[in-house]
């Protein structure tokens, strides 16, 4: 059974580096997430940037590892982010990597959706938790 997760969160990004190439900038930033709502907890994330010379143009991948509770169930899991933006129209994925959940979170899938209005970030987050076999 699918279920629904809903919430907020903060976000720290500590740029770690940065690269000047003709075509895009590379970068790389950590960031750290703390969770309200149906997700209460904290993630660490790694992303790599891209930033075209064309404003609104750039591409990003993450990592991140979520530690808390879902919805009661405690665990941890990883997040994998690809995300795009051409021109100013961003195209997001962020899906659960399969069998990174531990403890009650174990059986763990799904997918992500993040809406950032001016410095507030929420999530919706679509899962579902297969019983053990």
């Amino acid at each position: 059974m699918t279920a629904h997760a809903t919430g907020t969160f903060e976000v720290k990004m500590e740029p770690q580096s940065e690269e000047k190439t003709e075509g895009a900038n590379l970068g790389r930033i950590s960031l750290s997430k703390q969770f309200h709502g149906s997700l209460e907890g904290s993630s660490k994330a790694e992303m790599l940037t891209a930033m075209t010379s064309v404003k609104g143009s750039a591409g990003y991948v993450a990592i991140e590892r979520f530690t808390g509770t879902l919805d009661g169930r405690t665990g941890t899991f990883v997040l994998q982010h690809s995300g795009t933006m051409k021109r100013g129209l961003p195209q997001l994925m962020i899906t659960i990597v399969p069998d990174s959940g531990t403890e009650q979170l174990t059986g763990l899938s799904g997918k992500m959706t993040v809406e950032v209005s001016g410095e507030k970030h929420s999530y919706d987050f679509e899962y579902t938790i297969e019983a053990a076999h």
